[in-house]
């Protein structure tokens, strides 16, 4: 039996952290938004498979809406494994709040995951794209929600979301970029926080989640 990766359920970026020491050495203006913030905790999900169907459920949802349905797909599926996922019928995951699409994301999930299509097993020796890759190959997953999985479960270092809206709004404002309509606002900037891209991403976020950038 091939022994499962341990993974961490954390993050955690002090003022002395090596990442965040290089990202204040690079850029004035994130290490400006980076002393504002402080230390900065980030939760992980260390398992790839609820992470991902999680994700689903939340999808196009407030918080508030996706933590009811998440808890009704719990008390269905306590063990929140494919095979219990996939033991419900259509009608029973619809009735905890599941869109049609998400319930066919569900399955098309915990399917590509029994038949090891979908291998979680090598997320650890695979690289960035090949995840993002494999992954967006499930009904219902995109590029945005690969990306999202690389930093909330895997917690990997360097990834940058350039279509996310909020990173967007957040890089607009810290550098006092005008409008475009391409919002290519991270493209032009990001270059400097690699191999942190994800470190700068949570404090990009953080900027929007503590109201600093309406100050």
């Amino acid at each position: 039996m091939t022994k499962k990766p341990v993974r961490r359920s954390e993050l955690v970026f002090r003022m002395d952290s090596p990442e965040i020491a290089a990202l204040s050495a690079r850029d004035d203006r994130l290490a400006w938004l980076i002393g504002r913030v402080g230390e900065l905790t980030i939760k992980l999900n260390p398992d790839p498979f609820e992470s991902l169907a999680l994700s689903i459920v939340g999808q196009q949802l407030s918080v508030k809406a996706a933590a009811v349905i998440k808890g009704r797909v719990r008390q269905l599926a306590p063990e929140f494994t494919p095979e219990a996922l996939l033991a419900l019928d259509a009608d029973t995951l619809r009735g905890a709040g599941l869109s049609r699409a998400k319930v066919v994301s569900i399955r098309d999930l915990s399917a590509r995951t029994l038949c090891r299509e979908l291998d979680l097993d090598r997320l650890e020796s695979m690289e960035n794209e090949e995840i993002i890759q494999m992954v967006s190959a499930v009904k219902g997953i995109g590029r945005w929600t690969a990306e999202m999985f690389l930093m909330f479960c895997l917690g990997r270092p360097d990834v940058l979301s350039v279509g996310d809206f909020g990173l967007q709004r957040s890089c607009k404002w810290l550098y006092g970029m005008e409008e475009r309509p391409d919002k290519k606002y991270l493209e032009q900037h990001g270059h400097k926080w690699s191999p942190y891209r994800s470190a700068a991403s949570f404090y990009l976020w953080e900027a929007i989640n503590r109201g600093i950038i309406n100050e």
